[in-house]
């Protein structure tokens, strides 16, 4: 990925739920504010919300589902083979909540947006709701989200961004998520943003950011 491009950079969004993650992305490349491409669109299950939500917003979803006699070492080569014919620069986790394979040709070239302060509240089964309440069970006074490239452990790898919000005392999970939930809607563009620009490198896996006077 390099610095100063005037293509946009192609995205590859892999998406597991409601979708919002991608159309917020979608609508920061519509207004012109994310020099970015959404190229290919993969769903866990056809039947999710996002997959209706990308289809009505005019992309195109491959949905791995559609091949149920697939084994998980196929899937993982079906995934890797539609990245690959979108002609896929970054690929985004958006609420993917299937185990990704990083493959050498992905190495540093994956994202995932996590709902909480990594490392913490990180892990198998911290998704979603669950999150969020062990963040309240836990007694923290701030949660947040936290971009960060993808290795082959779950939440784990080095971090692009990470932008934080208050606990307050009368939190549900439910209004903790909303207020996180717009944390993201800023916190995922930005990354895309910085690794389009050359601003976010990935290096032996560790984040090198480079320094721009304005």
């Amino acid at each position: 990925m390099n610095s100063d491009r005037a293509q946009p950079l192609k995205l590859a969004a892999l998406i597991g739920g409601g979708g919002r993650t991608l159309l917020n992305i979608a609508d920061h490349i519509d207004r012109g504010d994310l020099n970015a491409e959404v190229v290919c669109v993969i769903a866990s299950k056809r039947s999710i919300a996002g997959t209706s939500r990308a289809e009505a917003r005019g992309f195109t979803v491959h949905a791995l589902d559609d091949f149920p006699d697939d084994s998980a070492r196929q899937q993982q080569d079906r995934i890797d083979s539609w990245l690959e014919e979108a002609g896929t620069e970054l690929v985004c986790l958006c609420g993917w909540l299937q185990w990704f394979r990083v493959s050498p040709n992905w190495d540093g070239r994956v994202l995932n947006i996590h709902p909480a302060l990594l490392p913490e509240f990180g892990g198998v089964g911290m998704y979603g709701m669950n999150v969020h309440r062990a963040v309240l069970a836990a007694g923290r006074a701030e949660s947040g989200c936290t971009v960060h490239f993808v290795d082959d452990q779950y939440d784990h790898g080095p971090v692009v961004v990470l932008r934080r919000c208050p606990v307050k005392p009368d939190d549900t999970p439910e209004s903790l998520a909303a207020r996180v939930y717009a944390e993201e809607c800023r916190a995922y563009p930005q990354a895309i943003a910085e690794c389009a620009d050359g601003v976010v490198r990935y290096v032996d896996g560790k984040v090198v950011r480079e320094l721009r006077s304005r």
